[in-house]
């Protein structure tokens, strides 16, 4: 232990010299404050390790102790509605010791161990458990049933013992169980699992079913499958933070897991005052009552910015495999990016493409492979989606960041910053976004809103490319000079833009759509175009059928008609026939 003492500081990174008592991945206490931090390198000569705190005021000579584990997550009832730190400390417990800003070597649990739940337990003695089976339940918030398990890491065995129903501390024991070495183990409400490790699953399921948003461009165009990947690159500006915001509240995943890794501390601060404030559309309850927050801002310790992604993906996994399906939203990852960068700069390490580490690709796919659809251990449905924020400088995709995010994700969400400044949100440019989870979902959307579903959203995509290309002939030589089916391919192309794609966040009727009232919009303005087309073929010119008004009356009918009375979609068929009719007559007067 004498030997045991720092031997030079560099920001986050410490050295301990000619020392063989750490192991690679351990937790250790540095310094007299015993700052949290974690051995990274270990060699002949030196031990290096990367310290979550402020290495402020911290000087040679002094001691670092081994924790004797990695580093993890205590995991229990208390974690849903919480906001903690980079490394799972609760910022609300922090403020009442240390004030506004965190103080060197907090120490707190990441559970309230005083708080008593009602439990009850699932299990009876002599009854045989496996390890993630379910041993006892409680009532976590108002929205979350929370599921003990025994944990992955115990082989389990033949209970013992067993507490009756009633309250109890996360810390007491429920149950007592033998194992194949007849040795008593108590199991408690809660249990420890390393962040860097991922949870084990009976199996990895086929995805096949859509994370509903009620956001169109994503669930139409775009949409991301339960237990995929997506990425919203987009640079200042462009609402990456407000996307996910959307994606959070309306989604319809069980349970929202937000990271803010290296976020400005006022945004935070918003997403907190907000959160608060929001009613869940689902149950009624508050929205927190299903959330869980990461704050990791810009101005906390750099190292413990890179292992919130950790932190975050773990307590997603536990909520995964009680059967939740668990949605994580990680702003943004190419801070984290920037962390990493900065480690290895202080570690001397060779820099690859602008300076970020050669690991970066092998860090980013460790992260977005822990989501999935899986099979849990106690036979449960469970997933993880993981939809990535990254923040390219200068909106520049060709960044090594953006670049190799897309080679791990199947979803892919650019933000246009000409989008946003015309205030069309979501600003995802529907050109150089794409989805990947079409073929998995298409049997979904068949059985659930029919064949036509995907037929017609092709269409939109049709026309909007056609559109694209002639708009650089426009730009030339005006519209005018356009064919007449050209021109209404460029007023469909509009009414598709400014009627389905945009969305309101804070209409009524607009914030969220049902996956029936988008095909019911769809279907609406295919049919104006096929009626319209078909007038065209005959010779009636495009100037008399635009002047009608019906064009522009699209572009309203998202605000016209909630999700409840999609048969009011009947009336504006009947009108479009109505004009298309008496524009026939004519024909045949003429």
């Amino acid at each position: 232990m004498l030997d045991n003492r720092i031997f030079s500081i560099n920001g986050p990174i410490v050295k301990v010299k000619n020392t063989k008592d750490f192991s690679m991945m351990e937790m250790v206490h540095v310094g007299k404050n015993k700052i949290i931090g974690e051995v990274i390198s270990v060699d002949e000569e030196y031990t290096t390790i990367q310290v979550y705190e402020t290495t402020t005021g911290l000087s040679p000579g002094e001691f670092v102790y081994g924790a004797g584990m990695p580093l993890f997550a205590t995991l229990g009832p208390g974690i849903m509605s919480n906001v903690f730190d980079g490394i799972l400390r609760p910022l609300k417990d922090m403020e009442k010791i240390s004030g506004s800003f965190i103080g060197i070597g907090s120490n707190i649990p990441s559970l309230n161990l005083n708080k008593l739940y009602n439990v009850s337990v699932e299990v009876s003695v002599n009854q045989h458990i496996s390890p993630g089976e379910i041993y006892a339940t409680c009532q976590e918030t108002e929205s979350i049933v929370h599921r003990c398990m025994l944990s992955p890491a115990l082989e389990g065995g033949i209970v013992k013992k067993v507490a009756s129903n009633g309250k109890y501390k996360v810390t007491d024991t429920i149950i007592e169980i033998e194992d194949k070495n007849k040795n008593l183990v108590e199991i408690t409400l809660c249990q420890k699992w390393p962040v860097r490790k991922t949870r084990p699953v009976k199996k990895r399921c086929k995805i096949s079913k859509p994370l509903i948003t009620g956001q169109r461009i994503i669930d139409t165009m775009f949409p991301i499958a339960k237990g995929g990947t997506a990425a919203i690159p987009g640079g200042f500006g462009t609402g990456k933070t407000m996307t996910q915001h959307a994606i959070a509240k309306w989604c319809d995943a069980d349970i929202i897991i937000y990271i803010g890794c290296g976020e400005r501390g006022n945004e935070i601060t918003q997403v907190l005052e907000e959160f608060s404030e929001l009613i869940d559309p689902r149950t009624k309850k508050h929205l927190t009552d299903r959330t869980v927050l990461i704050a990791n801002t810009s101005n906390m310790p750099v190292a413990a910015r890179e292992a919130s992604i950790y932190t975050g993906i773990t307590i997603a996994e536990y909520y995964r495999d009680m059967g939740y399906h668990v949605a994580i939203m990680a702003d943004s990852t190419s801070r984290w990016a920037e962390a990493l960068r900065e480690l290895s700069a202080r570690l001397e390490e060779m820099p690859a493409e602008e300076g970020f580490p050669a690991y970066l690709p092998s860090r980013l796919s460790q992260f977005y492979e822990r989501a999935g659809y899986v099979q849990t251990l106690s036979n449960k449905e469970g997933s993880i989606t993981i939809i990535g924020a990254v923040s390219p400088q200068g909106s520049d995709f060709s960044e090594p960041v953006t670049q190799n995010t897309k080679r791990f994700v199947r979803c892919f969400w650019a933000l246009d910053k000409a989008l946003a400044y015309k205030r069309h949100y979501p600003a995802i440019n529907w050109m150089e976004s794409y989805s990947e989870y079409d073929e998995d979902l298409k049997e979904f959307y068949n059985e659930n809103l029919g064949e036509d579903f995907l037929n017609m959203r092709n269409r939109f995509s049709n026309i909007l490319a056609k559109e694209r290309d002639l708009l650089e002939i426009v730009k030339l030589i005006g519209i005018d000079v356009l064919p007449d089916e050209e021109q209404l391919i460029i007023e469909i192309a509009k009414i598709i833009r400014i009627g389905f794609l945009q969305q309101n966040a804070f209409h009524k009727y607009d914030c969220y759509v049902t996956l029936e009232k988008q095909k019911c919009i769809m279907k609406t303005i295919l049919y104006l175009f096929d009626k319209t087309l078909d007038l065209i073929r005959k010779e009636v010119p495009f100037t008399i059928l635009k002047d009608n008004g019906i064009f522009s009356k699209l572009c309203k009918i998202k605000y016209e008609i909630d999700n409840e009375n999609l048969e009011r979609f009947d009336e504006y068929i009947k009108e479009i026939d109505k004009f298309f009719k008496e524009q026939a007559d004519n024909i045949s007067l003429h």
